[in-house]
């Protein structure tokens, strides 16, 4: 895959930077490319049944979308691995030239990269990981249709949308933070674990964002050293638990 991504040798430098990290996206340490471009929301879908405002994806969701939205190379990040391979500019390049460029400049002894590619959904874009990983790809690799998300948001799950707080049809969250955030404390600790349901404090009330529901670095399903929870769940949805978290049914 090598001749497709920049291979840095590291796991976490794809999402952080311990230096220099980007003030674009509200995220720890963030180090990778956020373009300006704006999403549809589900609140153009135009359904009756939308009670509550929406926004554009806040931090907890763009971290996600650098990726997920099919705009930006998956190894496009600010701070590449060792001296010399930093450029702030990145933080919020929309060009992709000048992002391939400065990526070009990656050598740590395997010069083979030459495309850098990204998960747009069009399997007729040649850098698109999906003109091969995709039913109509030009060769057999597995498919990874299901991650191409796409700027169209209106098919998705709402993110920045606020979340009801007095309605029969929503449970009601049980614990805050201090910068807060509320949760559904569901071992009763009260503290906001990684495996319980959250929204974000944005100052328009308590959002879902991606990061209400998923977690990218994984939940156990029972405990330390189990398998951890499908698609980055933070909880499972066996029985549909993870909507009736939220979701009176």
């Amino acid at each position: 895959m090598d001749a497709f991504r920049n291979n840095y040798g590291q796991i976490c430098v794809y999402c952080h930077t311990p230096h220099g990290a980007s003030a674009a996206v509200g995220a720890p340490l963030w180090n990778r490319t956020r373009k300006s471009h704006t999403f549809q929301t589900y609140a153009e879908l135009g359904t009756v049944t939308l009670t509550q405002a929406i926004s554009q994806p806040g931090a907890n969701s763009l971290t996600c979308l650098s990726c997920h939205d099919g705009t930006t190379a998956v190894d496009s990040i600010i701070n590449m691995p060792g001296s010399g391979n930093y450029d702030p500019a990145q933080a919020t390049r929309d060009d992709d030239t000048a992002i391939n460029a400065f990526l070009g400049t990656w050598v740590p002894g395997q010069g083979d990269t030459f495309q850098h590619m990204k998960l747009d959904a069009d399997t007729s874009n040649p850098d698109s990981c999906l003109s091969c990983h995709s039913p109509d790809g030009i060769v057999a690799a597995q498919s990874f249709s299901t991650f191409a998300i796409g700027t169209d948001l209106r098919n998705d799950h709402p993110v920045g949308i606020v979340f009801p707080t007095a309605n029969p049809d929503f449970n009601t969250t049980t614990g805050t933070t201090a910068r807060g955030d509320v949760y559904f404390d569901l071992d009763g600790d009260s503290r906001m674990d990684k495996g319980e349901v959250r929204l974000y404090n944005t100052g328009d009330g308590p959002e879902v964002e991606c990061g209400s529901c998923h977690d990218p670095h994984g939940v156990e399903s029972a405990g330390p050293g189990s398998q951890f929870n499908a698609t980055f769940l933070r909880v499972s949805n066996n029985g549909s638990g993870l909507c009736m978290t939220c979701h009176v049914k």
